[in-house]
């Protein structure tokens, strides 16, 4: 198995429109983990959620937060940060990005069209952790 390898060796696999997963802590301390969209972006993951969704209301208590990204196929890749999420309003223009790289052009406008008001969740390195099993296949 590779690790400890730079963003730039897995720029292909971070370009995916992989779901991943975002823990975020609750209340009692217990974690929360929420499939989302996400978009590997200047060294960081970009995250929408609406501005009510219990993540960034975490997130507003507490902003200590992990993301996942895995592949689930050889060569079985993945990227995990763990950080401290900072959050901001985010216009309509990156609302569409996201959809379309999810859902396609067509689709991606129909639902960043009927979607509210988005929350950017920006997660930058911390503590990163790439790995991939390259080497065994």
């Amino acid at each position: 198995m590779r690790h400890d390898l730079p963003p730039s060796e897995l720029a292909d696999f971070l370009a995916l429109p992989l779901v991943a997963v975002l823990a975020t802590y609750r209340r009692d301390g217990s974690v929360l983990l929420s499939p989302v969209w996400h978009q590997w972006r200047d060294g960081g993951f970009d995250v929408l959620c609406t501005p009510d969704d219990i993540k960034v209301r975490h997130l507003r208590r507490d902003p200590r937060a992990a993301i996942l990204v895995y592949d689930n196929e050889p060569p079985y890749r993945g990227v995990e940060l763990r950080t401290t999420a900072r959050l901001s309003d985010i216009g309509r223009d990156a609302l569409l990005e996201m959809s379309i790289r999810y859902l396609g052009r067509e689709a991606g406008e129909e639902w960043a069209a009927s979607s509210a008001q988005s929350v950017l969740v920006r997660l930058e390195p911390g503590n990163l952790r790439i790995w991939d099993f390259a080497d065994e296949f």
